[in-house]
Protein backbone atom coordinates (compact mmCIF):
# COMPACT_ATOMS: atom_id res chain seq x y z
CA UNK A 1 0.00 0.00 0.00
CA UNK A 2 1.23 3.77 -0.55
CA UNK A 3 1.60 6.17 1.90
CA UNK A 4 -0.36 9.38 1.08
CA UNK A 5 -0.72 12.19 3.42
CA UNK A 6 -4.07 14.15 3.00
CA UNK A 7 -4.54 17.70 4.30
CA UNK A 8 -7.99 18.90 4.46
CA UNK A 9 -10.35 21.64 5.19
CA UNK A 10 -13.69 23.23 4.96
CA UNK A 11 -15.28 26.77 4.84
CA UNK A 12 -18.57 28.19 5.15
CA UNK A 13 -19.21 32.26 4.74
CA UNK A 14 -22.07 33.21 6.57
CA UNK A 15 -21.54 29.53 8.52
CA UNK A 16 -25.54 28.96 10.55
CA UNK A 17 -26.96 32.00 8.26
CA UNK A 18 -29.36 31.46 5.42
CA UNK A 19 -27.39 31.87 2.56
CA UNK A 20 -24.53 30.84 3.57
CA UNK A 21 -21.68 29.42 0.90
CA UNK A 22 -19.48 26.28 2.09
CA UNK A 23 -16.34 24.98 -0.03
CA UNK A 24 -14.04 22.36 0.70
CA UNK A 25 -10.74 21.26 0.13
CA UNK A 26 -7.86 18.59 0.09
CA UNK A 27 -4.16 18.54 -0.51
CA UNK A 28 -3.28 15.28 -1.29
CA UNK A 29 0.55 14.38 -0.74
CA UNK A 30 2.79 11.41 -2.15
CA UNK A 31 6.54 11.24 -2.53
CA UNK A 32 6.77 15.06 -2.63
CA UNK A 33 4.15 15.89 -5.01
CA UNK A 34 1.16 17.53 -4.89
CA UNK A 35 -2.21 17.73 -5.75
CA UNK A 36 -5.14 19.84 -4.93
CA UNK A 37 -9.02 18.70 -5.00
CA UNK A 38 -12.41 20.90 -3.91
CA UNK A 39 -15.94 20.95 -4.28
CA UNK A 40 -18.63 23.06 -3.89
CA UNK A 41 -21.72 22.47 -1.07
CA UNK A 42 -23.36 25.52 -1.95
CA UNK A 43 -25.35 26.25 1.35
CA UNK A 44 -23.79 24.30 4.25
CA UNK A 45 -22.18 24.87 7.63
CA UNK A 46 -18.20 24.31 8.59
CA UNK A 47 -19.29 20.95 10.10
CA UNK A 48 -20.45 19.95 6.72
CA UNK A 49 -18.47 21.76 4.71
CA UNK A 50 -15.05 20.03 6.93
CA UNK A 51 -16.54 16.38 6.20
CA UNK A 52 -16.67 17.37 2.52
CA UNK A 53 -13.18 17.80 2.52
CA UNK A 54 -12.35 14.61 4.26
CA UNK A 55 -14.50 12.82 1.77
CA UNK A 56 -13.29 14.47 -1.85
CA UNK A 57 -9.62 13.90 -0.10
CA UNK A 58 -10.11 10.29 0.07
CA UNK A 59 -11.84 9.97 -2.97
CA UNK A 60 -9.65 11.30 -5.13
CA UNK A 61 -7.13 8.23 -4.37
CA UNK A 62 -7.58 5.67 -7.09
CA UNK A 63 -6.22 2.47 -4.89
CA UNK A 64 -6.31 1.21 -1.09
CA UNK A 65 -3.37 3.16 0.27
CA UNK A 66 -2.25 3.83 3.99
CA UNK A 67 -3.43 7.74 4.60
CA UNK A 68 -2.41 10.12 7.33
CA UNK A 69 -5.58 12.70 7.08
CA UNK A 70 -5.09 15.70 9.05
CA UNK A 71 -7.95 18.16 9.71
CA UNK A 72 -8.01 21.15 11.64
CA UNK A 73 -11.59 19.95 12.21
CA UNK A 74 -11.64 18.36 16.12
CA UNK A 75 -15.02 17.19 14.94
CA UNK A 76 -14.31 15.15 11.95
CA UNK A 77 -10.98 13.75 13.90
CA UNK A 78 -12.50 12.56 16.61
CA UNK A 79 -16.32 11.64 15.39
CA UNK A 80 -13.94 8.99 13.04
CA UNK A 81 -11.75 7.97 15.90
CA UNK A 82 -15.32 6.68 17.78
CA UNK A 83 -15.00 9.25 20.63
CA UNK A 84 -17.82 11.87 19.15
CA UNK A 85 -21.44 10.02 18.73
CA UNK A 86 -22.84 11.09 15.15
CA UNK A 87 -26.08 13.00 16.16
CA UNK A 88 -26.40 14.90 12.88
CA UNK A 89 -25.02 15.13 8.94
CA UNK A 90 -25.84 11.14 9.01
CA UNK A 91 -25.96 11.60 5.21
CA UNK A 92 -22.30 12.43 5.27
CA UNK A 93 -20.76 10.68 7.74
CA UNK A 94 -21.87 7.80 5.58
CA UNK A 95 -20.55 9.34 2.76
CA UNK A 96 -16.90 9.52 4.57
CA UNK A 97 -17.20 5.88 5.99
CA UNK A 98 -17.41 4.67 2.61
CA UNK A 99 -14.77 6.81 1.44
CA UNK A 100 -12.48 5.30 4.24
CA UNK A 101 -13.23 2.06 4.58
CA UNK A 102 -11.08 1.32 1.32
CA UNK A 103 -7.94 2.65 3.23
CA UNK A 104 -6.27 2.35 6.45
CA UNK A 105 -6.15 5.65 7.44
CA UNK A 106 -5.25 7.30 10.75
CA UNK A 107 -6.96 10.67 11.44
CA UNK A 108 -5.16 13.44 13.10
CA UNK A 109 -6.06 17.10 14.41
CA UNK A 110 -3.83 20.32 14.06
CA UNK A 111 -4.56 23.64 15.11
CA UNK A 112 -5.86 25.28 12.35
CA UNK A 113 -4.21 29.29 11.50
CA UNK A 114 -1.06 27.78 13.67
CA UNK A 115 1.22 28.00 10.66
CA UNK A 116 0.67 24.86 9.14
CA UNK A 117 1.42 25.39 5.39
CA UNK A 118 -0.41 22.92 3.88
CA UNK A 119 -3.23 23.54 6.00
CA UNK A 120 -3.26 26.99 5.50
CA UNK A 121 -3.06 26.49 1.71
CA UNK A 122 -5.97 23.91 2.16
CA UNK A 123 -7.96 26.99 3.88
CA UNK A 124 -6.94 29.44 1.57
CA UNK A 125 -8.43 26.91 -1.64
CA UNK A 126 -11.54 26.41 0.74
CA UNK A 127 -12.23 29.45 1.59
CA UNK A 128 -11.59 30.63 -2.42
CA UNK A 129 -14.16 27.82 -3.21
CA UNK A 130 -16.85 29.18 -0.90
CA UNK A 131 -16.54 32.74 -2.21
CA UNK A 132 -16.22 31.70 -6.22
CA UNK A 133 -19.10 29.25 -5.62
CA UNK A 134 -17.37 26.63 -8.32
CA UNK A 135 -14.42 25.03 -8.75
CA UNK A 136 -11.70 26.86 -10.99
CA UNK A 137 -8.74 24.75 -11.23
CA UNK A 138 -6.31 26.48 -11.92
CA UNK A 139 -7.01 29.05 -9.54
CA UNK A 140 -6.72 26.44 -6.72
CA UNK A 141 -3.58 24.78 -8.40
CA UNK A 142 -1.63 28.54 -8.05
CA UNK A 143 -2.79 28.19 -4.59
CA UNK A 144 -0.62 25.27 -4.37
CA UNK A 145 2.23 26.81 -6.01
CA UNK A 146 2.06 29.89 -3.10
CA UNK A 147 0.25 32.66 -5.53
CA UNK A 148 -3.04 33.35 -6.02
CA UNK A 149 -3.49 35.77 -3.16
CA UNK A 150 -7.25 35.90 -1.70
Amino acid sequence: MKNVTIVCDGSSLGNGRQLSRAGAAAILEYHSKQKIVGAYLGEGTNQQAEIVAACIGLEALREPCRVQLISDSQYVVKTMSGLYRRKANLDLWRRLDAAAGKHRVTWNWTRGHAGHNIQEKCDKAARLIAERGLVDQLEIDAILEGGADT
